[in-house]
């Protein structure tokens, strides 16, 4: 979905066209009629994925200012800013899953699509320092459009920025675990996307570079209707895991398990 829900809603699912009540995505936010999914706000992320009451917002130490004085981009930020109730595409803290502590880094796309910026790269550099200083796994859910085109090539250079720490945090064999969710798209997935231990991916999510159209129109050729999904990337060996959003609980719970010696 392109908004967030409003409660006591009807909405129209993306991918069948149907109306659903907003009782009906519950508890997993998914369509009871095509079975796709609903994409979702931090809040409703936490809520199906951490312990109740866990969860501890890390202030990011960065905010986000109109500093190359792009046209319209102090009001697409405020917008947003309105919209999501957030500084930023990105929330850092701790919690715990299933009792093992975590830090977690959720981007989302509704805050400008999930755009990487500069604030975006500093906050998942910030999440890396604290995973390390405290010997915490590192969970990421994932969701971008790609590089946020109002900041330039600053954008761009948080991939380069962010791979550097990942080099330094791989020296110290913490865990870390990558969820990629609707959409991880553009730079994000080209850097630090599948830069992880595990790669999992919720299903139907859609994972690539360039957008499906764009690359329709450059080749000239049809595309199969899988084209970008979780589902194909899996049978191509890019990921590691399909996993649907009502097991990811007991997905990463396991894996945090099998590595904590439990």
């Amino acid at each position: 979905m392109s908004h967030l829900p409003e409660k006591n809603s009807w909405q129209i699912c993306q991918h069948c066209g149907k109306h659903v009540h907003d009782l009906q995505w519950a508890p997993y936010f998914r369509c009871p009629f095509c079975q796709n999914l609903q994409r979702l706000s931090n809040e409703q992320r936490l809520k199906v994925t951490v312990d109740t009451d866990s969860w501890h917002e890390i202030r990011l130490n960065a905010q986000t200012t109109n500093f190359l004085d792009f046209p319209n981009y102090s009001a697409k930020l405020h917008e947003a800013q309105n919209k999501t109730h957030h500084g930023e595409a990105i929330q850092i803290g701790t919690a715990k899953i299933n009792t093992f502590p975590v830090a977690l880094g959720i981007m989302y796309s509704h805050f400008m699509m999930g755009t990487l910026n500069t604030t975006v790269g500093t906050a998942i550099r910030q999440i890396m320092q604290i995973a390390k200083t405290q010997k915490l796994p590192l969970i990421l859910f994932i969701a971008s459009g790609g590089a946020r085109m109002q900041e330039g090539i600053l954008s761009l250079l948080q991939m380069n920025t962010i791979l550097n720490q990942w080099t330094e945090f791989e020296n110290d064999r913490q865990l870390v675990i990558n969820v990629l969710t609707d959409p991880t798209m553009g730079g994000v997935s080209a850097s630090f996307g599948f830069k992880s231990d595990y790669v999992l991916a919720e299903d139907h999510a859609q994972i690539g570079f360039a957008g499906k159209r764009v690359i329709k129109q450059i080749t000239h050729e049809e595309l199969p209707d899988e084209f970008q999904t979780a589902e194909d990337l899996l049978t191509h060996g890019l990921i590691d895991e399909v996993v649907k959003r009502e097991q990811m609980r007991t997905k990463l719970t396991t894996l945090l398990r099998l590595h904590s010696g439990g």
